[in-house]
Parts: C-alpha cells; sequence; structure tokens
C-alpha cells in the first residue's frame, strides 16, 4: 500500500516511534524554517542572561524562573498581541513558543504564574525595555546607518497611547467615589449617618436618556445632586477615619476624591480616572474620534522601515517631543541622525544638537526642479509612518495600553516598537525561505528541460 501511495506528493509515510516520540527534542523534531525558530537563533538571548541576572539575589526569595523563559514570553505577548495569561496558557500548547524561550523538550506544564511576568517587567525596568528594542533593531540586519539620500535619515510621528478607561463623565466619576466610600466604611466598619442608597436609585433614574430636550434639565439637577452626596460622604469619612488614626492610609485616595468634585469643566490638569489620574485628554483633530484619554508616543523610524526608537510623553507639543525622541535614537543606533523628516506638527524647531529637521513647506522661488522632486519624494517616504502606528495599534497592544501608571506607558510603547521589529524580521526570513524555494523549483525545472532537449549531454 505505502508503494501505491508514494506516487502522490502530499503524501508522507508514517515515522517509526522512535522519531515521533515526545522525548525527543525540540530541535528535531519542530520546522527548522519556521519563523519563530528562525528569529530564536537570530536572537543574542547570551546579552539578556548577563544583564538581567545581576538584578536578582539568588540568596533571597523563590528560585527565579530562568531569564529567557521570561523574556521570550514578554516578546511573544506583544508579538501574537495576547495578554500575559494567554501567552502563559498558549506556552502549554506551542511547541514553537517553548523552543523560542529556550525548552530542550516539550513539556504540558505552566512555565510561572502570570503574576510573576509583572515583577520582571518591574524588575529590569525601562534599562530593560531599552534592551530588548535594541536587539529588535540588531535581527534586522538590513538597516543602514545611511540611507539612500547618502545621509543617515529618521521619520518622526506622535500618536495616542489610549488607556484602557472608560469614557470619563461627571456622573460616572462621582458614581465611583460613593462606590469607594462605600467599601472604605465597609472594610473598617465606620459608622455613618445616611447612606443615600434609595435617594441615588433615584438619582440614577434621572440620569437617563440626557439627551433628550425634555430630560437634559432634570439629569442635570440629578448631576448636581449626585456631586453633593458624594462630598458629604467623603468629608464624613475624612472625619471617622482621623478619629481612627486611619487618615494617613487614605490620605492621597481622599485628596483625589476632593479633587475630583471641585475641578470645573475649564480647569487644567483633569482627573479623567480614579485608578489612573495621570491620564490625559489629548485632542489629535481625528473626524471620527474628537478626544483620547491616554497618553502621547513619539515614534522614531529609520529609512528601511524599522523602529529605532520609540518615547513615552504626557501631553507635550509635538515640537517639544524632538530632543528626548532624537536622543533615544542615538542610544538605540549608537549615532546621531543628520536628518529628521516630520510633518507640519513640528514646527517652531530648526535643529536639534547637529540634526536637521525638515517639514514639509511651500518650496523657495529658486529651487530647482530637481530639487523639489526630492523633497517631494522624502516627505512621501515619511508618510509611510502612519501605517507603522496602525500596526501598532492593532497588532501590538499599543492600541489599549492595559499597563499600569507611567511606568506602564513607556513599557508599552517600547514593548509594541520590539514586537514590530521582531515580527518584520520574522515576514522577511519567511519571504527569503519562499524565494529561495521558488529559486530551487525554477533551477531544478531548467535542468530537467536541457536534459529533454539534449540527451546526448546526458550520455
Amino acid at each position: 500500500m505505502t508503494e501505491n501511495l508514494a506516487i502522490f506528493p502530499m503524501y508522507r509515510p508514517p515515522k517509526s516511534h522512535a522519531q515521533t516520540s515526545l522525548f525527543c527534542s525540540l530541535e528535531e523534531q519542530l520546522n527548522h524554517k519556521h519563523p519563530l525558530y528562525v528569529l530564536a537563533n537570530k536572537i543574542d538571548w547570551n546579552k539578556f542572561e548577563t544583564e538581567f541576572s545581576k538584578l536578582f539575589d539568588e540568596k533571597m526569595g523563590a528560585p527565579n524562573k530562568p531569564i529567557r523563559l521570561m523574556t521570550g514570553l514578554i516578546i511573544l505577548k506583544h508579538i501574537r498581541n495576547v495578554s500575559d495569561e494567554s501567552v502563559v496558557e498558549q506556552f502549554q500548547e506551542n511547541a514553537y513558543y517553548q523552543y523560542f524561550c529556550g525548552e530542550r523538550f516539550f513539556s504540558t506544564e505552566q512555565p510561572c504564574d502570570p503574576s510573576e511576568l509583572v515583577h520582571f517587567r518591574h524588575m529590569i525596568g525601562e534599562a530593560g525595555m531599552d534592551m530588548i528594542l535594541k536587539e529588535s533593531i540588531r535581527v534586522n540586519a538590513d538597516h543602514d546607518k545611511k540611507g539612500p539620500t547618502g545621509s543617515g535619515t529618521v521619520f518622526l510621528d506622535t500618536t495616542v497611547q489610549e488607556k484602557n478607561i472608560t469614557f470619563p463623565t461627571d456622573a460616572k466619576l462621582a458614581n465611583k467615589i460613593i462606590e469607594q466610600v462605600q467599601r472604605i466604611v465597609e472594610e473598617h466598619g465606620l459608622p455613618q449617618r445616611q447612606s443615600y442608597k434609595r435617594t441615588l436609585k433615584k438619582v440614577h433614574r434621572d440620569q437617563r436618556f440626557r439627551n433628550h430636550p425634555k430630560n437634559a434639565k432634570k439629569a442635570h439637577k440629578a448631576d448636581r445632586r449626585q456631586k453633593t452626596i458624594a462630598g458629604r460622604l467623603v468629608r464624613e469619612l475624612e472625619r471617622n477615619l482621623a478619629s481612627k488614626n486611619l487618615l494617613n492610609t487614605y490620605k492621597e485616595k481622599i485628596e483625589l476624591f476632593k479633587k475630583v468634585l471641585e475641578q470645573k469643566r475649564c480647569d487644567k490638569d483633569k482627573v479623567y480616572s480614579l485608578h489612573e489620574p495621570e491620564v490625559k485628554c489629548i485632542g489629535k483633530g481625528k473626524e471620527h474620534k474628537k478626544y483620547e484619554f491616554g497618553n502621547k508616543v513619539s515614534i522614531a523610524r529609520s529609512y528601511s522601515g524599522i523602529i529605532v526608537g520609540a518615547v513615552s510623553f504626557r501631553d507635550e507639543y509635538d515640537g517639544h517631543t524632538i530632543d528626548d525622541t532624537l536622543d533615544h535614537v542615538e542610544q538605540m543606533l549608537g549615532f546621531r541622525p543628520s536628518r529628521a523628516a516630520c510633518d507640519r506638527g513640528y514646527r517652531g524647531q530648526k535643529e536639534s544638537g547637529t540634526t536637521k529637521i525638515v517639514i514639509p513647506d511651500v518650496p523657495k522661488k529658486n529651487a530647482t526642479y530637481y530639487q523639489k522632486e526630492k523633497a517631494h519624494k522624502l516627505f512621501c517616504k515619511r508618510a509611510g509612518i502612519e501605517p507603522i502606528n496602525g500596526h501598532l495599534k492593532s497588532d501590538h497592544r499599543m492600541g489599549r495600553n492595559f499597563y499600569k501608571g507611567i511606568f506602564g506607558d513607556m513599557l508599552n510603547a517600547k514593548l509594541a516598537a520590539a514586537a514590530f521589529n521582531f515580527k518584520r524580521a520574522m515576514r522577511r526570513f519567511f519571504v527569503l525561505l519562499e524565494w529561495l524555494y521558488g529559486f530551487c523549483l525554477l533551477w531544478n525545472g531548467m535542468n530537467k528541460k536541457c536534459e529533454r532537449s539534449c540527451p546526448a549531454l546526458v550520455n
């Protein structure tokens, strides 16, 4: 039967039991042309082992997980756009994940608890994120220090990294303050003159359908009532905590409650979320999204399409982000680019150190046709950074930032940029293998054609 089926090209005879055994190493079983397999062998894992091992004390605490395992899981999380819990689950099912993280044999056990990834990220800090990003640039070995224009050129752009918060309104914030106050009261058994549960039910009913003209007045009145109740509960909580010597424990939280209740519509540095008070309201002039709540990220792209810099800001003007972004690019590449092309949102700065800032403008009257075409092609090339921002958001977890605080903003931006570079390297490996395979097929076909046309040469 095997002889008859062998004529079909898709049929493969079964391997022996020794070949299919689970005790064979992953290196023997896996496809060596798989992009993840190739990428695992391209990354210099010893660099991470050397640097990150200095941050851990072997004499304290439980034994540490392997550094390659934890670093590999963090990289895979952003490459595959999954959560900490999902990447740990997929590790148990995916042999390529296990080889990428340094495992020699297939294992069905959980590699670590998802919370250990959180501790590891905080342990390596910003320097560790920069090291991962730098390695992702090195893996893409085709990046050139001097682009086709004859000088090192980078393209800069900013985008908004939205935080994982709900759309903020005064009613939502006041309601969350009331819920947190009630939680603290129940936790410590504090006295309370009135809980306002029955009153708040009526307030919530009146707040519905506020966009209808007949309900607008009633809804605004309910908002004021809810805000008054929240203020009463916060002041009573402050008095009760002081009587039990617990005020210092909740001092920051109570100050945050007061700031939210006192802020007005046109105030600056407003609080839009109780669990993420650093969130900023950013308006980029988009038709479909007037305001975005998060922080600003500056992205630097090389001429060949690699992200060579990613810096997190709060809500600075685009022109004020140039210096910090180019400093980060110099840290990643080892040299400072001679030219940075930006859009018109960066107007106001002509140079940064030795780097010339180029912004689209009306060409000079004495400019030649060649100079105009050269500038036009440069800014057309700069426009290629816009879809990169889209890929970072949709494919590498920058569209919704789930990490906490200002540190989480920086962390998510740098890991998303590193994942984009690693994904680019994997794609290029796959394209190269396909090209080599197609070339081999073409070469074999040409040889067979020559043999049929010239049988005398074969003899």
